[in-house]
């Protein structure tokens, strides 16, 4: 995992740096320069056109001025704010394809208005300093007209405004440079695929079936499909056992559901075993849910799933409060459940010891769930409905935002257009299940979930990946990436 900071995080950063502004600012000068070396495939006879600010980062420009010169790239520097001149020199020069590599060393993190120098690069390749200008670093909105970047450059960590969208695509591709800085205090992270080889849970060799087992609850009529989609994931992401819990009575043995290899049960049939009171007492009352013969124990799952095709109805809030009421695992609400009456039933049901459940809303569930649009800020709002929640709370979108109540955040950025299509969340909400039911604390199963299930789609078809195509590419993905 990649530390993220804010800018105020990486101003703190730099203060208690024990090096000089000045030692740091050839640090990321010669940092700058390899880049812009690397981007051109050499030095000699190359020339580079520096756009520089007046603070920092435009002293990492000129930096960088002075190291390329000495490998034979002759250097123009531009100093901020440009004269028509300048303006008209340099505009010639980048549209004409006179330099080899533009730098953007205008304004970096520090960007607090508009930047409008109406700078187009068009045939020139363009290395920004930490940030494209224009660019807000801890929203990633875009501040006037940024010059857009084939490569960014950053120092220490990675800055959140090259992670979210719209601030990502003028980002080009983002290099973190190691200047000396300890930036240990990150409070987000940014996932990878080392994370997922490293993290994801492996069945042991003495493993049964119970081990690993999840039960999935949703369902209602033409919504089954929601359920197979999150058992099979689940099944193909390590789960050993799926119980299907269908809530709507009759659509059970409407046919058509699958895994073959789950259970399933309608509502009336799942029961919790030996339960629990908020106490953490032994309460052998299963009156909340009636008990049939053969009933399915939900109790023997280590993780519960809530909402895939769920259609909210008195009897379906009424299960969702007998089956959270007393699970003493983690749980995930997904789609259906992401509803204000079927949350506000999870959060009173569960049993104070319990982990705080994982919510997993796109955007116009999130603002649903809040009452509220979502903002520029994505981190924050994400951050403060966790803790306001109560709840683990994972975001999903371009750039995936999973925040805990204790403020923590993870980024990832594994998904792509792949996954707009019916039935992905689905596929999630069962891959986390799995994650949970091999062990994972709720916090990261959430994180290497959502990396996990990105990385697998993107080996799908561009066009035409369907969710049912995710759970085969899950597996294939894990089976490829060994511990």
């Amino acid at each position: 995992m990649r530390p993220v900071v804010t800018a105020k995080q990486m101003r703190a950063i730099d203060d208690d740096a024990p090096e000089s502004v000045s030692e740091l600012v050839e640090r990321a000068g010669w940092a700058t320069a390899r880049a812009a070396l690397d981007m051109m495939g050499g030095g000699y006879g190359r020339r580079v056109a520096i756009l520089a600010g007046k603070g920092n980062n435009g002293s990492d420009g000129r930096s960088a001025a002075r190291y390329l010169a000495r490998r034979g790239v002759v250097c123009e520097i531009f100093n901020l704010p440009l004269s028509d001149r300048d303006w008209g020199l340099l505009t010639a020069g980048l549209v004409g394809g006179v330099y080899d590599l533009l730098i953007d060393a205008a304004v970096g993190t520090g960007a607090s208005r508009p930047f409008d120098e109406g700078i187009e690069s068009r045939k020139t390749p363009v290395l920004a300093v930490d940030l494209p200008s224009g660019v807000d670093a801890n929203t990633g909105q875009l501040i006037g007209e940024p010059i857009v970047a084939d490569r960014t450059i950053t120092f220490g960590a990675f800055k959140p405004g090259s992670l979210l969208p719209p601030g990502r695509w003028v980002s080009g591709e983002v290099q973190v440079a190691d200047i000396g800085l300890d930036c240990s205090r990150a409070g987000i992270g940014l996932l990878g695929s080392d994370d997922v080889a490293d993290g994801w849970p492996r069945r042991a060799t003495e493993a049964h079936k119970w081990r690993h087992a999840v039960a999935v609850v949703g369902g209602s009529a033409g919504m089954t499909g929601a359920v197979s989609l999150a058992s099979e994931a689940a099944f193909r992401a390590g789960a050993g056992y799926v119980l299907q819990v269908i809530a709507e009575e009759g659509t059970a043995r409407s046919g058509g559901l699958s895994p073959v290899e789950a259970v399933t049960v309608p509502a009336a049939s799942a029961v919790l075993g030996d339960t629990h009171d908020r106490s953490g007492k032994r309460n052998n009352d299963r009156s909340a849910v009636s008990r049939p013969a053969g009933a399915a124990d939900v109790s023997r799952c280590q993780a519960l799933v809530v909402g895939p095709g769920l259609a909210v109805s008195v009897g379906a809030l009424d299960l969702v409060s007998a089956l959270t009421a007393n699970f003493r695992g983690p749980v995930v609400v997904d789609a259906g459940g992401l509803d204000p009456r079927v949350l506000e039933r999870v959060q009173r049901s569960r049993p104070e010891y319990a982990e705080p459940p994982i919510l997993t809303p796109h955007e116009g569930e999130f603002e649903r769930l809040t009452g509220s649009k979502l903002g520029p800020d994505r981190i924050r709002a994400v951050r403060r409905t966790a803790a306001t929640l109560e709840c683990i709370v994972l975001l999903k979108g371009p750039t995936t935002v999973i925040a805990h109540p204790d403020g923590r955040v993870l980024l990832s950025l594994a998904g792509d257009e792949r996954l707009a299509t019916a039935g992905s969340g689905d596929v999630l909400a069962g891959v986390i299940g799995a994650g949970l039911a091999g062990g994972l604390a709720p916090w990261m199963a959430a994180g290497l979930g959502a990396e996990l299930h990105g990385r697998a789609a993107a080996r799908g078809r561009a066009i035409g990946c369907m969710a049912s195509d995710l759970p085969g590419l899950i597996a294939d993905y894990l089976d490829d990436s060994p511990p």
